[in-house]
């Protein structure tokens, strides 16, 4: 009985002084406005820095604070406003003796234990404050890097001459911002974080895909966007499809005044496929075109200012089609029906996209003069083996980032004009072959119908769903989905819902307005998206404009 009683005793003690030190910890913990005030100066943070990282700049950020970088941010021109409370910090990675990546960081006074990276456009070359900003809203410490240079989106001559920076756009310098993110975010809050995840589109989808591919635990979720993952093939594709449309003077040239023509006319065709009139064309793989519709004469709807010759015909079909090789190897996948409203990307004009040609003259052949008219297939081949970016993310067989318990959510616009919406289906699909029919179990695909490049439509069509860059273009301020802050409508949600709670996404419900970037304008329509090769289904009964009467089938 005495044994038993000190034993008591003892286990009182015990409770009672972890009691202390919890409450001791507790209260000794700084505020997120105390830790700011306490950490977020050059004194502090550069002692926290690694060798070979450079502070460049550092900024207490008050709530409703202003920041960015402006016009001097030549991708990135916009400042978020209104921001949380926050540290935010800039510095500087040598990454070769020839080369180095800036890296901005907001670290939010309400953290939610969280790191989220986001990702970039296009070639562009600057910090994606804006992104980083709708993630501090919900608490994210997050981070971007401007890829190792400073330009556009189309803007390619930084790449002459400097394998390194090529290298720093292709892969390091994403690598190099989570990495060294991470470690500042601990070092800051002196606490480990909980989850790491990535938001990107286009470019940024082959970031956040390649990340996952070389480093499969730098994220647990990843969500990705339109994701131009096969850089070697899909941007030499694009220099083929606009000399399809060429020389201008070619009697198979068709303008890129004329591409909603044809827009108009897949829509007449293809809308009812999944049995709805609604101006929205849902089910392309379903739809029969009848491109005979097109011609000149053929008793169609179409005046004779709006209508095609034969060989424009043939043009059209090509863009549709598949990329062969001149022996008959598959290079890449066409464009989907739907899409024609944002051809003006990609062709239309005097010279094929400098998404294209740019990569031929400043990343393959090193040469600015190179004409895009000697143009062929073998620039494929030549990518494949002198391509020092490596940019490419084709690692189809992600079994260490499954097994890690890493979730993928993607994501592309069916109306896609610019990054071809089969090629995430081409991923997928190899994906699928190279690890089997439980790929549903960490690695979902969902189609938008109607969604223009990562975000906006032109048909009114249900497209906002929380995704990168989408809340940039609803405001300054703006993040997740106005009026819908939940898992159902808002694709990160949804990705934490699923990593942290195991809660797959079964739909996500996608929004749009009355004016379609106006949130204020009032809901016009919602509708749920469904998990790849599933697509939503009207009941045949309600409202088609709310989402409860769809169903993913």
């Amino acid at each position: 009985m005495v044994y038993v009683v000190k034993m008591r005793l003892v286990l009182l003690v015990f409770v009672q002084a972890a009691f202390i030190l919890a409450t001791v910890a507790g209260a000794t913990r700084p505020s997120g406005a105390d830790l700011r005030s306490q950490r977020c100066n050059a004194q502090f943070l550069k002692c926290k820095l690694p060798k070979g990282v450079t502070l460049e700049r550092v900024d207490s950020l008050p709530a409703g604070s202003t920041y960015g970088e402006g016009a001097a941010n030549l991708a990135y021109p916009t400042n978020p406003t209104n921001l949380p409370g926050s540290c935010a910090l800039t510095f500087k990675v040598v990454s070769s003796p020839t080369s180095s990546y800036r890296v901005g960081v907001f670290l939010p006074d309400n953290w939610n234990e969280r790191f989220l990276a986001v990702g970039n456009g296009g070639f562009g070359g600057g910090i994606n404050w804006m992104d980083m900003a709708a993630g501090a809203h919900y608490g994210f410490a997050t981070a971007s890097t401007d890829t190792g240079h400073s330009s556009t989106t189309t803007d390619l001559a930084w790449g002459l001459n400097a394998p390194e920076k090529r290298i720093d756009w292709g892969w390091r310098s994403i690598h190099g911002a989570v990495q060294h993110g991470k470690a500042i975010t601990k070092a800051y809050y002196a606490r480990p974080i909980k989850y790491s995840y990535f938001s990107g589109c286009s470019t940024g989808g082959r970031q956040g895909l390649k990340e996952v591919q070389i480093s499969p635990d730098s994220f647990d979720g990843a969500l990705i966007g339109a994701a131009a993952w096969e850089t070697d093939h899909l941007n030499n594709y694009v220099t083929q499809l606009g000399i399809f449309d060429l020389p201008t003077d070619s009697p198979g040239f068709i303008n890129y005044m004329q591409f909603p023509v044809i827009g108009q006319e897949v829509i007449r065709q293809c809308d009812k496929a999944d049995g709805v009139l609604d101006g929205i064309v849902s089910a392309p793989q379903l739809c029969n075109f009848d491109f005979g519709k097109l011609r000149c004469g053929a008793g169609c709807a179409l005046s004779p200012s709006a209508c095609f010759s034969n060989t424009q015909i043939e043009t059209v079909k090509k863009i549709y089609g598949d990329w062969l090789s001149r022996t008959g190897e598959f290079l890449y996948t066409g464009m989907t029906l739907s899409s024609e409203f944002q051809w003006y990307t990609v062709l239309g004009g005097t010279a094929p996209t400098p998404f294209g040609v740019g990569y031929q003259r400043y990343f393959l052949y090193n040469d600015p003069d190179w004409p895009w008219q000697s143009f062929n297939d073998s620039a494929v081949q030549f990518a494949e083996k002198h391509d020092v970016s490596r940019a490419t993310a084709a690692q189809y067989d992600i079994s260490t980032f499954k097994k890690r318990g890493g979730k993928v959510l993607m994501y592309h616009g069916v109306a896609d004009g610019l990054v071809p919406t089969k090629g995430s289906e081409l991923y997928y699909n190899r994906t699928l072959q190279a690890m089997g029919p439980g790929i549903g179990d960490f690695f979902r695909l969902f189609l938008v119908p109607g969604m223009l490049h990562c975000l906006g439509t032109v048909v009114n069509a249900p497209w906002y769903f929380a995704a990168w860059s989408q809340a940039s273009v609803l405001g300054t301020d703006a993040w997740s989905v106005p009026g819908f802050k939940d898992a159902r409508h808002d694709a990160l949600l949804a990705l934490m819902d699923w990593t942290e709670k195991g809660r797959a996404p079964e739909e996500i419900v996608a929004t749009t307005w009355t004016s379609p970037y106006v949130p204020s304008s009032g809901v016009l329509q919602q509708r749920p998206l469904c998990p790849y090769p599933k697509m939503a289904k009207w009941n045949g009964v309600g409202d088609v404009k709310v989402a409860a009467n769809w169903r993913c089938k």
